[in-house]
This record gives structure tokens, C-alpha cells and sequence, in this order.
């Protein structure tokens, strides 16, 4: 396995169009890195580019030691998953995981116990003599996983493979990537725009936005302190309720008299935006010491928790995350306080993160 180097990388269409603008990026050999943005970030364009199956304008990307810029994909010895499986129709799965060993000529011998290795690790071997339109989705994702893995490359690349499988063939593909990926000790670098594909397998997760990397963390460091308001906007479920706030005697200050804890190195006089997220906030009865008076809006009874939307004071409205049990009724008067540290605090003009 090798780690990947991309350096300065950037993409312009001949149109005029920037998909990628100076985007670094360092991948640990073992590593299971995941990129993840909206749509049009600029996210499946780098990996590609990494792939060669696109030409980047300018920056350089390395496989291990190798600089890979003038190689043609055949030749960068890694193997890509898609979102579409590409599987041969009149092929058994047995013979789509064999093809691209047979493309390089190895023995017969070497094709099938690679095969059967394959095999066994996906759990593929009741499936093997099937064409794939008798596979479900995430039958045939695990075909398109197990041929990519005989190749046994330096660099396993995967672009959105698990968008059209269900909720919970998503969910058991996720493990078995992970599991494979810990098995193998691969490099794997992953493309999604699903935050909980990218908090449930990555080591690292890279947030882009309009073709620029807007932070790389582990999962818990960009749940926790986002680097700018983007980030905070994008990850989360419901996403970190956004305040505008200033400092004024020893607290951040926002709508409705809402007060917040000063994380350490907070500025005065600076126009701040406080980022809290929904199960930092607790919904209490009206009146309740510390509390800001709201209104609930709606409510999401979900099971496992409930969400509820509450108006505070200010016509500022805020998501709150809480159990099950809670019983807030729609319309009813509420309380609404803060019961977690000091929030993470954004610069209102830069929008990057300053405590």
C-alpha cells in the first residue's frame, strides 16, 4: 500500500470553469480518508484527477514515492469502486471479479485462488455463478469491491459507491468496508456528500466547498470545532444552530437575551457568530432560571430522541436535541438553556473559526 499527495491541485474546464482551486491534500498509507461537500465541490474531480481518468491543470499528485502525473490510470497501479457497479452483464460474478486479472495474463492458478480469497473476505461464494441481474444493489457492490480487490493496488480510490443502495444495505455495506479496509490495512480514499458515511468510516474526513478544502480532521475534531461556518452548517444532523453574539460582561450575548459561555481568546468588539450544537441546548418550562423564552415551532419525534424547533425571543429560532421522554407540545411557551462549554466562536466577516 502508499499513501497519496496531492499538492496546489487545480482544475479548469476549458469553458472557463473551476471545479478544483489549490487543493493539498495528504493521505496516510493504511489510511481510510474520506472527502466529503455538496454537490459541485470539486470532491469526485480530485479523485479522479488521482485516478488519471482527468488532467489536472496544474499541482502534482504522488502515489507513494511515484509522481503519477503522466501516468495513464493503467499505470498508477490503483483500483477504483463507482456509484455505478459497471459490472459485465453476461459475465458471472465469478468471471467480473476474475476479468482484470485475466486482462494482465496471470495464471490461471493465481486468478482463482485470488478469486476465492476475494470471495471469502465479502461473504461472495453462494453468489459467484450468478449474472448480475440476479444481484441486488448491494450484492453487485460487493462484486464491484471484491474486483477491485484481487488487484491487490497500492491505492484503493471509491467514488459514492454506496448512493443507490437502501438505507439498510448502506448500512451493512459501511461495515464491510470498514472491516475490509481494517483487514488489509488499505489505503482508501472515499468520495461522498453522506456525513454519516464520512463520521462512520473515515480516519479523516476533508470538508470541500466551491473546490477549496475547508478543513481535514478526525471525525470528532470537525463535529466538535468546525473551521469555519460552512463546516458548521454542513455536518451534523440537525446541523449546529448559528448565533449571532458579542462579548458583553463576561458572557457572549445574542437575540432574546440569550448568554453563552467565552471560550478562551475570544476578542471584544469583534461581530462574532457562536456555533451550538442542538444537544447543547436543553427545552425547559417556561420561566426556568437561565433560560430564554421561546415558542416551539414543530416537533420530530424520531424515537431514539426528539428534535424540536423552538423560537426564541429575538425571532431567532434553534434546534434542540433531546430524549425521548421529553413532552413538548406544538405552539406551547418554552424555556430554552444552554447546558454545554463554551461553544465554538466564528469570525462574522471571515467566517473561520477563532476559539
Amino acid at each position: 500500500m502508499a499513501g497519496i499527495e496531492i499538492t496546489s491541485l487545480h482544475m479548469r474546464y476549458p469553458d472557463g470553469t473551476v471545479a478544483v482551486e489549490e487543493v493539498d491534500l495528504s493521505v496516510r498509507d493504511g489510511e481510510l480518508f474520506v472527502m466529503l461537500g455538496p454537490s459541485g465541490c470539486g470532491k469526485t474531480t480530485t479523485l479522479r484527477a488521482v485516478a488519471g481518468l482527468e488532467r489536472q491543470t496544474s499541482g502534482t499528485i504522488r502515489i507513494g514515492d511515484t509522481p503519477v502525473d503522466d501516468l495513464p490510470p493503467g499505470e498508477r497501479d490503483i483500483a477504483m469502486v463507482f456509484q455505478f457497479y459497471a459490472l459485465y452483464p453476461h459475465l458471472k460474478a465469478r468471471d467480473n471479479v476474475a476479468f482484470p486479472l485475466r486482462a494482465e495474463g496471470l495464471p490461471e492458478a493465481e486468478v482463482r485462488r485470488r478469486v476465492e480469497d476475494a470471495a471469502r473476505m465479502l461473504q461472495l461464494g453462494p453468489l459467484m455463478g450468478r449474472r448480475p441481474q440476479r444481484l441486488s444493489g448491494g450484492e453487485q457492490q460487493r462484486v464491484a469491491l471484491a474486483r477491485a480487490l484481487v488487484r491487490r493496488p497500492r491505492a484503493f480510490l471509491m467514488d459514492e459507491p454506496l448512493t443507490n443502495l437502501d438505507a439498510e444495505q448502506r448500512t451493512d455495506m459501511r461495515a464491510e468496508i470498514k472491516h475490509l479496509q481494517r483487514e488489509l490495512g488499505a489505503t482508501m480514499v472515499y468520495v461522498t456528500h453522506d456525513q454519516v458515511e464520512a463520521m462512520s468510516l473515515g480516519h479523516r474526513i476533508a470538508i470541500l466547498n466551491k473546490g477549496r478544502v475547508e478543513q481535514v480532521g478526525t471525525p470528532m475534531e470537525v463535529y466538535d470545532r468546525p473551521a469555519s461556518l460552512f463546516c458548521a452548517a454542513f455536518i451534523g444532523s440537525p446541523p449546529m444552530n448559528l448565533v449571532d453574539v458579542e462579548v458583553a460582561d463576561g458572557a457572549l450575548r445574542g437575540p432574546g437575551g440569550i448568554a453563552l459561555p467565552v471560550p478562551y481568546g475570544v476578542p471584544d468588539g469583534r461581530p462574532l457568530v457562536a456555533g451550538v450544537r442542538p444537544e447543547a441546548l436543553e427545552v425547559t418550562a417556561p420561566g426556568t432560571d437561565g433560560a430564554v423564552r421561546g415558542r416551539v415551532v414543530s416537533v420530530e419525534a424520531l424515537g431514539d430522541e426528539t428534535i424540536y424547533v423552538v423560537e426564541c425571543e429575538g425571532e431567532h429560532d434553534v434546534r434542540v436535541r433531546m430524549p425521548p421522554t421529553a413532552r413538548f407540545a406544538a405552539d406551547a411557551p418554552v424555556g430554552v438553556r444552554h447546558v454545554g462549554g463554551p461553544p465554538p466562536v466564528y469570525d462574522r466577516d471571515t467566517e473561520r473559526l477563532v476559539a
